[in-house]
Formats: structure tokens, C-alpha cells, sequence
């Protein structure tokens, strides 16, 4: 084997670690950007919080900013350093002046005895309340079921294995396996279960579900609610719901009539019962917490024009702390480690600081040039909707694409249309046969499908051929499977499972 040396010149594009960050911090919400700030305070000591106070009163300076400039110590500046607040106590707040002030705390007509102490009150999470769960209400009730030992243990174990809308979705035998027990006993608890609150609990689908809360109605001839005698008292709507529950859900109302050998307004009938049963029992006790978004930016129109304004309330104003810059500026005899220590959390201070500065230009010059493109929508609504690409708003300000697609991830405009994800006005446009230059976006075509259906007549509803012909009529060129997705997107049933006949 031969050694040699060889000599090669190569061109390479390497990202810095500050490049990195900055493409880090572009790209991150509005949460873990509070987050993230938040930890550059815990662990770099030069780093301050600005607080509201200061903010008012006393401008950055440019070393706070980031900027490299000279620094101005307190000879050059002149400025004399403000006078700290005196801390002592006043004249009048002598310990008989205490004792006063907590003597006087007490009610009316209570002499003898003083007021409650604090100790005496309830603590600030003994007052946090709660909606109860579907958990919690089953296990009040299997408490006062009178199982015990090991069925109650085995009841315990359904109730857990519960979804959100009351449903068993666990197979018993892997209960049993858990619980070691045999499948006979599982089922037989929860055959127990299943008589709880709410009606239906503990189904394992949506048939046995439906069967358990018709158990629970009145079977007397008349019917629960007034129904003819035979209709609800357990042969008519049990046949449907044991036997036709795919019919029922294709409205196929006269092959229902047929297979079970009775007239389509018998049909109609049982059909207005089972629609009053409920096929997620757990829903009443399902809470969601609502997540609420902070917008990042504000669009609103002033004086005839609209402007772009950045939200950064909640979120931390950095500077670099006064305390290090004097330090750094006048002792001379520190160490090397010292000295290397604090010119590094100064360069990460101020390369973190200009990050952020970065970053909220870009935002405004983004959402800037999207609003110059759908200007028509903030002035009129979704119908006027522009296609938009990334393509179109990066040449518009002249960075990349990929640039563009971080600063619209995971951030919010608040505007006159409510508040929309940046992502919302990026989307494909669809052909106009009237006008070849002016294209349509999907989200007004969306729109206008789902305005169609809402004014449909349920009896007659409009089948997706239908759906792209009146479109068609409104020189929008769409195909019938394009409208069968858009109307699949929008969760919208096909014309058949919308389809009302009474």
C-alpha cells in the first residue's frame, strides 16, 4: 500500500450553529418561542427580561439591542446612577400598629372570638372544581352495585378499558387474561355494567349499544312516547336495529319494508325512535379542552390601507443585563477562563437577540405580501379568495421558498375574517371557463358546495353529477370526483345518507 499526498480544492455550503438557530427560531409557534426564550434566560446570565416598567421609562440602549458599539460607562455618559428606594420600614407600621390592623379584622358582633385565620380557608386547588367523567360516575355507581371482591375488581378493569363515547373496544378475553378470570365472568359483569348510566354504556359496537337503551324503554302497548302498539314494545325497531342497520343507513326505507313484511310508514316510525337513541352514551361526560390561540400578527385597515402588526404580548424583551456590561468593561484582571466565559454569553446573548429581531421582520414582510395578494378577501370575504402558492409570495420579497414555508408554519393572523393559520391562504386554484387568466381557489369552491347542500331540499338532495353541473353553471370547470373529495374533506355524507323522507 502506497502513501501519498494530494492536494484538493472543494467548495461546501456548511450551516453555522447561529445559522441553525436562526432557522430554528423562525420556524417555531408562538408557545415554544415563549419557551424557548425562556430557557435562553435560565441559562445564559447575561440575558435580562425588559421589564413594562423600564419600558416606558428608559429606552435600550444600543449594547441592550445586540449591536456591536462602544460601550458608554458612567463617566462618559454622564448619568448618575438612580437612587435605590429606601427599604426601611415607615414610622407608623410599629408592631402595635400591626397588632391594630389584625385586631380590627373581625365581624360585626364578634367580640370575644377574632376572625378565622388563613390557615383556616380552603387552599386555592381545594376550590379548583371539575366536570365529573364518565369514569368517575361509573365507579360511584358500581360502588353502590353491591359486587365485591373480585367481580367489583373485574368491574373496575371494563370501566377503565371505556373510550370516550362508552364503548368497549378491548376484547374480553385479553380482560380476563388481565384480570385472571374467565371470559364467562367477564361478560357476566359486564352484563351489570351495561345497566349503569348513561343507557348504552359498555357496548362494545354500535348495534348492542342501540339494543341496550331500547332494554331501557317502556314496553307497554302503547309505546314509550306514543307509539303504535308493536312499534317500539321490542319486535319492529330491535329487527331493524339487530338485522338493517346498514339499510337504515342508506335510507333504503322500502327494502327494510320488505325483508320484515310491513308498510314503509311502519318503517318511518321505528326509524323516528331510533333516532332519538344516543350512539355515543359517553358524550355527555366528554370535555375538551379548548385550546386558544394567540395570534402572532394583526391585520386591520387604517386610514384607507391595511397594515401588519406584530403581536409580542406574553413574550419575553430581551437585553443584555447592565450589571455583566459594566463588568466586562471595567475589570481588566480577571482570568482568561473568566473573560472567554462572558465573550461567549455575550455573543449568544446578542446573536439571540438579533434572531428574534430576524425573525419578527420576516413575519411582518411575509404576512405583508400576503395581504397585498388577498387584499380582496379581508375586504369581502371568501369568496374572493385568490390561489396562492409559496412560490409567489417568496419571489414577492425575494427569499426562498423554503424560508417562506417555516415563517407560515404554526402561526396565526388575526383580521377581520376571524383568526386564520398563515397556511389558510396558500392554496391550488381551479379554472374558470369564462375567464382562462383568472382562476378560482378551492377553499371559495369548498365554500360554495357547502352553502349548496345547506340550502338543498332534504327530500331531493343534490348528488355530486348535480353538485359540478350548478358549479359548471357558474363557469367553474370541476369534475364530479373533484367534487366528491371536496365534499368528503368537508365531511359532508353523500346524497343518499342525507336524504330525509319525513
Amino acid at each position: 500500500m502506497k502513501l501519498r499526498l494530494d492536494l484538493r480544492l472543494s467548495q461546501k455550503l456548511i450551516m453555522t450553529p447561529q445559522l441553525q438557530q436562526a432557522i430554528k427560531l423562525l420556524q417555531l409557534s408562538r408557545l415554544e418561542l415563549q419557551q424557548t426564550l425562556t430557557q435562553h434566560l435560565m441559562e445564559n446570565p447575561l440575558l435580562e427580561e425588559l421589564q413594562a416598567d423600564l419600558e416606558e421609562g428608559e429606552a435600550p440602549t444600543l449594547e441592550e439591542s445586540g449591536q456591536d458599539k462602544k460601550e458608554v460607562g458612567p463617566s462618559e455618559g454622564g448619568a448618575e446612577e438612580p437612587q435605590a428606594e429606601s427599604t426601611d420600614p415607615p414610622e407608623d407600621l410599629s408592631p402595635t400598629g400591626w397588632e391594630d390592623y389584625f385586631d380590627s379584622d373581625r365581624r360585626a358582633g364578634d367580640v370575644e372570638y377574632p376572625s378565622a385565620s388563613q390557615d383556616e380557608f380552603p387552599s386555592y386547588d381545594q376550590t379548583l372544581t371539575k366536570p365529573t367523567s364518565l369514569e368517575d360516575h361509573l365507579l360511584w355507581q358500581l360502588a353502590l352495585s353491591g359486587l365485591i371482591g373480585r367481580e367489583k375488581s373485574i368491574g373496575q378493569m371494563i370501566i377503565g378499558n371505556l373510550d370516550d363515547d362508552g364503548y368497549l373496544r378491548t376484547p374480553l378475553n385479553e380482560i380476563a387474561t388481565e384480570a385472571s378470570a374467565s371470559v364467562e365472568e367477564v361478560e357476566s359483569v359486564l352484563k351489570h355494567v351495561q345497566t349503569f348510566d348513561p343507557a348504552g354504556v359498555g357496548a362494545r359496537d354500535l348495534r348492542e349499544c342501540l339494543l341496550i337503551q331500547l332494554s331501557h324503554l317502556d314496553r307497554d302497548p302503547i309505546g314509550a312516547v306514543g307509539r303504535k302498539a308493536g312499534v317500539l314494545g321490542g319486535s319492529l325497531v330491535e329487527s331493524i336495529v339487530s338485522n338493517h342497520l346498514k339499510d337504515l343507513e342508506k335510507k333504503q326505507y322500502g327494502r327494510i319494508a320488505k325483508a320484515l313484511g310491513v308498510t314503509v310508514e311502519d318503517v318511518f316510525e321505528a326509524t323516528r325512535v331510533i333516532e332519538g337513541l344516543e350512539p355515543k352514551p359517553g358524550r355527555p361526560y366528554f370535555t375538551a379542552d379548548n385550546q386558544v390561540i394567540v395570534p402572532d400578527v394583526f391585520v386591520a385597515k387604517n386610514e384607507g390601507e391595511w397594515v401588519v402588526l406584530l403581536n409580542d404580548d406574553g413574550l419575553p424583551r430581551l437585553r443584555i443585563n447592565p450589571y455583566y456590561r459594566r463588568l466586562m468593561a471595567g475589570r481588566k484582571a480577571d482570568s482568561e477562563a473568566t473573560k472567554a466565559y462572558l465573550d461567549e454569553k455575550l455573543r449568544g446573548a446578542q446573536w439571540i437577540i438579533r434572531s428574534i429581531e430576524q425573525r419578527n421582520k420576516t413575519i411582518i414582510k411575509v404576512v405583508g405580501s400576503i395581504v397585498k395578494f388577498q387584499e380582496q378577501f379581508f375586504e369581502q370575504g371568501v369568496q374572493f379568495l385568490k390561489p396562492l402558492v409559496l412560490k409567489q409570495v417568496a419571489e414577492d420579497i425575494g427569499m426562498h421558498e423554503s424560508t417562506i414555508s417555516r415563517v407560515t408554519a404554526n402561526k396565526y393572523m388575526h383580521c377581520p375574517q376571524g383568526v386564520l393559520e398563515l397556511k389558510f391562504f396558500f392554496n391550488t386554484g381551479i379554472q374558470r371557463s369564462d375567464q382562462s387568466a383568472d382562476m378560482l381557489s378551492s377553499v371559495t369552491v369548498r365554500e360554495m358546495i357547502r352553502k349548496m347542500v345547506a340550502e338543498e331540499d332534504s327530500q331531493h338532495p343534490l348528488k355530486d353529477q348535480e353538485i359540478a353541473a350548478r358549479l359548471r353553471s357558474h363557469q367553474i370547470m370541476i369534475a364530479r370526483r373533484t367534487v366528491a373529495k371536496y365534499r368528503s374533506e368537508e365531511n359532508i355524507p353523500s346524497a343518499s345518507q342525507r336524504k330525509r323522507f319525513f
